[in-house]
């Protein structure tokens, strides 16, 4: 019996979702400028319930996006026993991928 062997690789960076994090942040700074406008009114209870809102129905729309594009970055690749077994050369990952590294 041959049992097939598999390599998971995320390909996630943070180029990747930059730009949902920016509509996102428009999307608040939209919301706390409405709250400021109606702050001013006789009735302040509306620009909480006014930035309330709008945060807790972009939410959905924002984790969507992102588990959408997580989703779409990871691969599974069948790995051969000859190429697994094989040793690395130099400390190089047999499929081209370095290793998370930390910063600083």
């Amino acid at each position: 019996m041959n049992a097939q062997r598999y390599r998971f690789v995320c390909t996630l960076s943070f180029g990747d979702i930059y730009g949902q994090i920016i509509v996102w942040l428009i999307v608040i700074f939209i919301s706390l400028a409405a709250a400021m406008a109606l702050m001013g009114a006789s009735r302040p209870v509306y620009a909480l319930a006014t930035v309330g809102i709008i945060l807790v129905l972009s939410l959905p729309f924002l984790l969507f996006a992102f588990v959408t594009t997580l989703l779409n970055h990871i691969e599974f690749s069948a790995v051969d026993s000859a190429t697994a077994a094989r040793p690395t050369v130099s400390g190089a990952d047999p499929m081209g991928q370095r290793p998370a590294q930390a910063a600083g």
